[in-house]
């Protein structure tokens, strides 16, 4: 061996290195599409000022003030009305599944006792659950009583501008007092369950293959389908597991309330461990090494995340980003827990959370056993 320092055979190990790299195409493939996809989540998708927020309107004062004060509103930037309910228990049905962050309710004798100058009240409630993503549109309400009829009042001298026409009571819904671990936490449950069993199925698959152990159950009569549900079925026991800490330690050291029934969440979250634990599966099957099951499963992880709407708020999103989004399952996970544990939904309230889950659960499960079957092949 020479005991001096060699650029010749320095440079033969790095050939021989980007030769091996080369050789190894996942890998290779995904040293350039991580940086991509970042870029791109981070560039172009992520917005932690979200506008255009989807609100609804219940207003038994269809009046030209009514259009102006929704006009207004609009205006700002931070509200779109996307139904007008006919009452609030529909308006209050919409905000708690998620498909509205504000209700604006305009009371029927609105037009009447702005003309008197009692200074009507308009009531906006808001799902703060998540804080973060209300919070600039409350802050653009606080201008609007006295601009918003402005031009409709000019020929009123009797309504003295000096006090704003009319007021705006907001009404924090799920968390008054906009407390961050309030939606941090069980969100956390979903993001912890994604990122533990993916990896740990994708891994544990591929380490099978890897060691040669695969063969052994290949000798034995049970189908692919068994060997699957025998491989997920203790992962199911630790997700319960690790489901049951989190929601000890939110209680406990946070005091996050829990609304709704318990039973609710530990039986529709099933689906979202199921789903979870076939990602990994269908990992493994594409993978040829645990180092490229853990590269695949990170690489799944960072954009579901990042579109899930845990880190940054969903709704700031583009539209195109939202419907990536909408496919992971723990963009519908995030909803289901926080839906449950802060809102009190029920299973008719969870159920539009649930059904996209097992969706997804059930096209992955057949693209997994088919390339279970292949890899056995």
């Amino acid at each position: 061996m020479s005991a001096h320092f060699s650029l010749r055979r320095l440079g033969a190990i790095v050939v021989k290195e980007f030769i091996q790299l080369k050789r190894d195409r996942p890998t290779f493939g995904m040293i350039f599409m991580m940086p991509l996809v970042q870029l791109i989540l981070f560039g172009f998708a992520i917005n932690s000022d979200p506008k255009k927020l989807p609100a609804a309107l219940v207003s038994a004062d269809n009046s030209v003030y009514t259009r102006s004060i929704t006009a207004a509103l609009q205006n700002t930037g931070y509200f779109r009305f996307v139904a007008r309910p006919d009452n609030l228990k529909a308006a209050e049905e919409m905000m708690a599944v998620g498909d509205v962050h504000f209700i604006i309710s305009i009371p029927e004798d609105f037009s009447r006792r702005l003309l008197r100058g009692e200074r009507p009240v308009v009531l906006v409630e808001a799902d703060a659950s998540d804080p973060v993503a209300v919070g600039n549109a409350i802050a653009s309400l606080n201008t609007i009583n006295r601009t918003a009829l402005e031009r409709d009042l000019a020929n009123m001298p009797n309504l003295s501008p000096r006090a704003p026409p009319f007021e705006i009571r907001v009404h924090n819904r799920y968390n008054p007092e906009g407390i961050t671990a309030y939606n941090v936490v069980p969100g956390l449950l979903a993001i912890v369950l994604n990122m533990t069993l993916v990896m740990m199925t994708a891994v544990a698959m591929t380490r099978e293959r890897e060691r040669g152990t695969l063969e052994f159950l290949l000798s034995t009569p049970a189908r692919p389908v068994e060997i699957m549900a025998g491989k997920i079925v203790p992962f199911i026991i630790i997700a319960y597991l690790q489901i049951i800490v989190i929601l000890s330690a939110a209680r406990v050291l946070f005091d996050v309330p829990f609304v709704g029934s318990p039973f609710l969440l530990i039986t529709a979250i099933g689906a979202y461990i199921a789903a979870n634990l076939t990602i990994g599966f269908t990992v493994s099957t594409f993978a040829r090494n645990q180092l490229q099951a853990m590269q695949m499963a990170t690489f799944y992880f960072l954009p579901s995340m990042m579109l899930s709407g845990f880190v940054f708020p969903f709704r700031g999103m583009p539209e195109w980003a939202q419907t990536i989004g909408s496919v992971f399952p723990v963009t519908h996970a995030l909803r289901l827990i926080r839906g449950i544990m802060l809102k009190g939904n029920s299973l008719h309230d969870s159920l539009p959370h649930i059904w996209p889950i097992l969706l997804f659960f059930m096209v992955l499960s057949i693209v997994a056993l088919k390339r279970y079957r292949e890899t056995l092949d």
